[in-house]
C-alpha cells in the first residue's frame, strides 16, 4: 500500500506543470542570468592583471630597460609595457588603452589622468626605482667596492607579514549568488510539503476528502506523500547543483559530493518547513500558498539573494538570525565547504538544518493526525 502511494504520488507530482517551472526550469534561467552578469566580474575587477604602461625613452638607460624585461619574465608580471614614442603614448593613455606613461629621461617621470589603484602602484614603481638608482649611484661615488652589497640589499624582499592562506577555495566573492540560488531552491521545496499537506487535509480540497474515507490508514498515506515530496526535491537540488557546476561551471571546490549532500538536506528542510506551515494553520490553500512564497522568499533576501551584503548586515545587528534563517543556514553550509579546510562550520550548519527538518516534520505529523472532520 505505501508503495503504491508512493509511486501514485511521484507519477501526479512531476507532471505539474507549476512543480517543474519553478523547481527546475527556473533556477536553470536565473542561474544562467546570474552567471551573465557576474561571470567575468571578479576576475576583471578583482583579481590582479599586469598594468598596461607606455614607456617614452627621451634618453638611453639600459639599467631601467633591464629591470622591465627582468619584470616581464614573471608568471604575473606588474607591468604590461609597450615602448613607443610619445605622441602614441599620449593617444594611449587619452583612450584609456594604458594606465600610465613613464617618460625614461635623466630622471624618470610618470603621467597619468586618474588616480585608481593601477596609477598608485605605478607612482610606487617609479619612486621606489628612482630611490634605489640615486643610493646606487651615490655608492658607486663614495664607495665603488661596496656596490654588490648594496645591490643585493635593496634586491631583498622584506616583508614583515606572513602570508597566511584563510581558505582553500574559491575566493571569487560572486559565488555567494549561486550558493544562495540553490538556497532557492531549497526554500521552494515548501511548496511540494505545502502540496503534502493539502492533498492531507479533508478541509482543504476534494482530493484530501477522498483520502480521509480512504481505508489506508492515514499514517501510510501520509507518510507515502511526505517520501515522494522528498524524493522530488532532492531530484530537483541534484539538478540545480549538477546545472550549476557542470553547465554554469561555478567552481564549488574539491568536496563537490558533500555540496550534494548539503543541497539535499536543504531540499527536505524546505519541504518540512512546507508540511508544517501547512498542517498548523486554518487559511485557505491560496493564502498558505502566498504566505509560504513570501516566507521563502523574504529567508532568501535576508542570506543575501538579491543584495550580496545583506547577510552581513544582519550578521552586524543580528547574528543569531543567521544562525537559524533557513535559506542563511543552507547557503553557509556550501560556503564553508569551498572556504574552511575544516568541517566544524559545515557540521553545525548541517545539524541546524537537520533539527529544523525533524521538528517540523514531527509538529506537522502530529497536528495532521489529529486532525478530525464532523463530516465529510
Amino acid at each position: 500500500m505505501f508503495l503504491h502511494n508512493l509511486r501514485y504520488y511521484l507519477l501526479s507530482g512531476f507532471r505539474v506543470k507549476s512543480f517543474l517551472f519553478w523547481l527546475m526550469l527556473f533556477p536553470m534561467l536565473l542561474g544562467t542570468l546570474f552567471k551573465v552578469a557576474f561571470g567575468n566580474v571578479y576576475e576583471n575587477d578583482v583579481l590582479f592583471k599586469s598594468i598596461p604602461t607606455a614607456v617614452v625613452e627621451t634618453s638611453e638607460n639600459p639599467v631601467f630597460r633591464q629591470v622591465i624585461d627582468s619584470l616581464g619574465e614573471d608568471d604575473e608580471p606588474l607591468l604590461d609595457v609597450e615602448y613607443t614614442d610619445k605622441d602614441s603614448a599620449m593617444k594611449l593613455l587619452k583612450d584609456g588603452k594604458v594606465s600610465g606613461i613613464i617618460f625614461v629621461d635623466d630622471k624618470l617621470s610618470l603621467s597619468v589622468t586618474e588616480q585608481k589603484m593601477d596609477q598608485v602602484i605605478l607612482k610606487t614603481f617609479v619612486e621606489q626605482y628612482s630611490i634605489n638608482e640615486k643610493i646606487i649611484k651615490d655608492t658607486a661615488e663614495k664607495d665603488p667596492s661596496k656596490i654588490q652589497s648594496v645591490v643585493d640589499k635593496l634586491s631583498e624582499e622584506v616583508s614583515a607579514c606572513k602570508d597566511i592562506p584563510m581558505s582553500h577555495g574559491d575566493p571569487d566573492i560572486y559565488v555567494q549568488y549561486f550558493y544562495n540560488l540553490i538556497a532557492m531552491v531549497a526554500m521552494y521545496g515548501s511548496l511540494t510539503g505545502l502540496n503534502v499537506s493539502l492533498k492531507n487535509q479533508a478541509n482543504l480540497s476534494a482530493f484530501g476528502a477522498r483520502k480521509n474515507c480512504s481505508s489506508t490508514p492515514k499514517s501510510v498515506s501520509l507518510l507515502a506523500d511526505l517520501t515522494g515530496s522528498i524524493i522530488m526535491q532532492s531530484a530537483c537540488m541534484i539538478l540545480c547543483v549538477t546545472f550549476t557546476h557542470f553547465v554554469l561551471k561555478i567552481d564549488f571546490g574539491d568536496r563537490l559530493p558533500l555540496v550534494y549532500v548539503a543541497a539535499i538536506l536543504g531540499g527536505i528542510l524546505g519541504v518540512s518547513f512546507g508540511f508544517f506551515f501547512g498542517a498548523v494553520n486554518r487559511f485557505s490553500f491560496e493564502a498558505k500558498t502566498g504566505i509560504v512564497m513570501a516566507v521563502s522568499m523574504f529567508s532568501c533576501f535576508l542570506s543575501g539573494l538579491m543584495m550580496g551584503q545583506m547577510k552581513g548586515i544582519i550578521a552586524e545587528h543580528m547574528p543569531w538570525f543567521n544562525k537559524i534563517n533557513p535559506a542563511t543556514v543552507v547557503a553557509d553550509s556550501l560556503f564553508s565547504l569551498n572556504m574552511y579546510s575544516d568541517y566544524s562550520r559545515f557540521i553545525s550548519r548541517i545539524t541546524t538544518m537537520l533539527i529544523i527538518t525533524a521538528v517540523c516534520t514531527a509538529a506537522g505529523i502530529i497536528v495532521t493526525r489529529r486532525k478530525k472532520y464532523a463530516d465529510l
